[in-house]
């Protein structure tokens, strides 16, 4: 197992009531030193020193927020990790306590953070960024870790995403925006298929559609544009030229003008086993993802991720968070497909088994404009996370299915989803999907088989999961080992 669990720590009333007495507290600056810094370690080291001990809330109930909480919990700099609202997984990391706080209410998590003496806001899922809690956060004088609702619209709104990629020469497809559905039709009959159409506001990551005939784009154009099928995510769609290759995501810190590669993933977003089925939000990944070369890794980082920001910078929106560029990538070349600014889930969970480094502490550095002198190690191996969903998924699906032994498992980390609590205690499933069996291998291989026999150790009737993640690196590696 990567880590064993810990029953959290509750605040008793009198550190509550100490907690509200203390004047917030932030990090100093670094110092400006009269000797010069030739070594970028020592620099690092003096930044590192400034950093203080803080209590950390962070936004959200996911898998994510789970497999972040289990990484922010392991930090020497975090005294007490709050998740809201979290989730069973959550409750047993060490350090975390769940508190059941209205996060779309801002003005309750500012009053929580002054109140707990929260140094530092981690927001996990992109609407509550979309909403503005970063900006309100921030100009409570708290660290937020996210972008503002400004910068949040690069994934808010698929239309300034693209218009940002235009003006600023991010390798893209192309593309127009409408409104009116003739209009889309008209284009989408001009440019013929395969086509992709989009709603350009959030829908849950089911607002694409890759339409393989002119008839099929026509119907999703009137789907969202005239029946309303995403709300008003769909009220503007964004058509757009179909790139082929092969998919892969990339992640980045950004701290207004500086960015830090973290890594590459590739998940699994069909249903069926060999990528067959609908879309669902993910049913496995892994990382590093074989097809994200160090040559595309540059490409990325200089082309997409630092011009991006770049971007941002120059319309008056730095983006301060986690970068999160889902590529096309062929013939050695990486387009991006979509930006999103947050952890991908579940490519956050494999993310966080494999970084070796204090996230806690590259965190707050991001916030305070200090990632220039963050160097972030990795652990060689290789990890690759199976979710485990509810039979049905991602269709109909029942709740409150039990769910036993996910303390059993030795070979992966269980990571909650969908999970909660019945009135007597048992667990149980809430969601679609519920659980991320996460391991880490020598090689995507081995950890591929270490994250399969967590599965198979876990007594749950009613799940259904892929019997091939991680297929396309796997067939990479043995290709390699008989070349």
């Amino acid at each position: 197992m990567l880590l064993h669990h810990q029953a959290p720590i509750s605040l008793s009333s009198s550190t509550r009531a100490a907690a509200r007495a203390q004047p917030k507290r932030h990090a100093p600056a670094v110092a400006a030193s009269p000797l010069r810094l030739h070594n970028s370690r020592r620099l690092a080291a003096l930044v590192a020193a400034a950093l203080q001990e803080t209590n950390v809330l962070l936004i959200g109930n996911g898998g994510r927020e789970h497999a972040l909480a289990w990484k922010l919990s392991q930090s020497k700099l975090c005294k007490k990790l709050f998740v809201a609202p979290g989730n069973p997984g959550t409750a047993a990391e060490p350090k975390v306590q769940n508190i059941p706080l209205d996060t779309a209410d801002h003005a309750s998590v500012v009053e929580f953070c002054r109140a707990y003496d929260v140094g530092l806001v981690m927001i996990g899922p992109e609407a509550p960024l979309v909403a503005g809690l970063a900006d309100d956060v921030a100009a409570a004088g708290i660290r937020a870790f996210g972008p503002s609702a400004a910068a949040a619209q690069l994934e808010g709104s698929k239309k300034f995403m693209k218009d940002v990629c235009k003006k600023y020469n991010i390798p893209t497809a192309a593309y127009e925006t409408f409104t009116e559905p003739n209009a889309a039709k008209e284009y989408i009959r001009q440019q013929g298929a395969p086509i992709v159409v989009k709603a350009s506001g959030l829908a849950a990551g089911k607002g694409v559609i890759v339409a393989q005939s002119v008839e099929e784009a026509c119907q999703a154009v009137d789907d969202m544009l005239v029946g309303a099928m995403f709300g008003e995510a769909g009220s503007q769609v964004v058509v757009e030229e179909f790139l082929d290759g092969e998919e892969a995501s990339f992640f980045a810190l950004v701290d207004g003008r500086n960015a830090v590669a973290l890594a590459s993933a590739q998940d699994h977003k069909a249903v069926g086993d060999g990528d067959t089925g609908p879309n669902t939000g993910g049913m496995g990944a892994y990382s590093p993802a074989p097809v994200v070369t160090p040559e595309i890794e540059a490409q990325v980082m200089d082309e997409i991720v630092l011009r991006t920001a770049e971007a941002m910078v120059s319309e008056g929106c730095p983006f301060r968070g986690v970068l999160f560029a889902g590529l096309m990538i062929k013939n050695g070349k990486a387009k991006l497909l979509e930006h999103n600014v947050r952890f991908g889930d579940p490519e956050c969970q494999g993310l966080m088994a494999r970084l070796d480094s204090d996230l806690l502490a590259a965190l707050m550095q991001a916030c305070d404009g200090e990632l220039s002198s963050v160097k972030l190690s990795w652990k060689p191996e290789a990890a690759l996370t199976v979710v485990m969903a509810a039979a049905g998924y991602p269709g109909s699906y029942k709740k409150g299915t039990p769910i036993n032994n996910t303390d059993a498992v030795s070979t992966a980390k269980v990571f909650h989803a969908g999970t909660a609590l019945d009135a007597s205690g048992q667990l149980v499933a809430s969601g679609g999907r519920v659980l991320g069996v996460t391991a880490l291998g020598k090689d995507v291989a081995a950890a591929q088989e270490a994250a399969y026999e967590g599965v198979k150790a876990i007594d749950w009737a009613d799940s259904y999961y892929r019997k091939d993640i991680g297929w396309r690196a796997v067939a990479r590696l043995k290709q390699e080992q008989h070349a």
